[in-house]
């Protein structure tokens, strides 16, 4: 393994007490609360349009940790080796998450507070007041055994490819050899595939149904741009909270500096998929589409609208665009914490305008489930990440990733 080994504890677990695990547990109940409090105050449909906001910003995190695993192994990258216990930790709780987006979709549907666009009575019905054409034209797709089908199909699948290449780790940690390293390569090529295909799917189902006269084809790719970045600010924020509390002394700059550019170039991707999206629909100047921009150019959301794309664009570019900026922690930590309020106000953007009759800005409702879900994600990820050693001690490229240097 080299001669550095003297100077890292490889066995060192992470030991889940004291303060973070307070203060998840505090955040859980602030969230509860705020729930509560929403429920209680005749604003249903606020608190289910922010349950659906943080159930799928909290799947989408945990979907882009089992991604990163995956283009991980398929790329055979050896810089990311000691690091990988962290998307690890995240792919294991997708399926809690998943259950909580299913849930929270099942929950809106049967109450009316969510998918009303295309879940309300008589839509389809061509003899009832409220028909619409439109609708019933898109009814074969848009119906609930049929959407909450799909839903469950896709996150099952994209949850039990989570847990096979988190087991395939521990079996490699006891075994030692190339045999699991060559399955975990064999099953990320398939889960790619097969995620790839199917995550604009869900997106379009989960979100943009929820103005089911407005689509576009770009829709899926600007979510999964979303769904990354904010994937890759959560995993660089875990690793660097851990190595500040102590942890994995093996991480260097230049772990930190790949994860850096990772997030620049993806922020990028992100700003080139909603513009160009904006773009056409605003060129082409198309009704049924403009529909989606002209709601969100009202006076309540403009401000939003600009700083979205000041914070998840300018900012990190900015920020970012130095080799030394994105070696320094505290650069870096600022840069994931901006990014994931950011896409917070991402999601926001796409989700209310569609939902809430009348837009009422950031009160309780809005930060308490934001906190609360934010804190649950904490509580689960670092309980899952504490059950193993911080490192894959058996990965065949470990060596590689402690000698990383750029």
């Amino acid at each position: 393994m080299g001669n550095h080994n003297h100077s890292h504890n490889f066995t060192e677990q992470y030991e889940f007490s004291g303060k973070p695990k307070t203060w998840s547990l505090i955040a859980i109940l602030v969230g509860i609360l705020a729930i509560a409090f929403g429920l209680l105050t005749d604003h249903a449909e606020r608190t289910f349009a922010n349950l659906l906001l943080m159930a799928y910003y909290f799947t989408c995190v945990c979907a882009a940790g089992a991604f990163f695993l995956a283009v991980q192994f398929v790329a055979q990258a050896g810089w990311s080796a000691g690091l990988l216990r962290i998307p690890q930790a995240f792919a294991r709780i997708l399926p809690i998450a998943s259950i909580i987006l299913i849930v929270v979709c099942a929950a809106g549907l049967l109450t009316h507070n969510l998918y009303h666009h295309w879940h309300a009575d008589g839509l389809t019905d061509p003899n009832h007041p409220e028909y619409d054409a439109l609708i019933a034209g898109k009814s074969g797709y848009l119906n609930v055994p049929f959407f909450l089908t799909r839903l469950v199909f896709f996150l099952a699948s994209y949850s039990i490819f989570a847990l096979m290449l988190s087991r395939f780790s521990s079996n490699e940690d006891m075994e030692g050899g190339l045999n699991s390293y060559k399955k975990s390569i064999k099953w990320s090529a398939i889960f790619l595939i097969v995620f790839g295909f199917t995550t604009p799917i869900w997106s379009f189902d989960v979100i943009m149904s929820l103005e089911a006269h407005w689509f576009s084809t770009m829709f899926g790719w600007y979510n999964f741009a979303a769904m990354w970045v904010s994937g890759l600010c959560t995993i660089t924020l875990t690793v660097i909270l851990l190595k500040k509390s102590g942890y994995m002394t093996w991480i260097n700059e230049n772990h930190l500096h790949d994860l850096g550019k990772f997030i620049f170039a993806f922020s990028i991707f992100w700003t080139y998929v909603w513009f160009a999206q904006f773009l056409l629909i605003w060129y082409a100047n198309m009704p049924e589409e403009t529909v989606y921009f002209y709601k969100r150019f009202e006076p309540e959301y403009l401000p939003w609208f600009w700083v979205n794309i000041v914070v998840n664009f300018v900012a990190p570019i900015l920020i970012l665009m130095t080799r030394d900026s994105k070696r320094q922690m505290n650069t870096l930590m600022f840069v994931c914490i901006m990014l994931l309020v950011g896409h917070w106000l991402d999601y926001y953007m796409m989700i209310m305008p569609g939902t809430v009759a009348e837009h009422r800005g950031f009160g309780i409702i809005e930060i308490g489930i934001a906190i609360g879900f934010a804190g649950l994600f904490t509580f689960l990820m670092l309980k899952s990440l504490s059950k193993r050693s911080l490192v894959a001690i058996n990965h065949p490229f470990l060596n590689e990733s402690v000698h990383h240097h750029i």
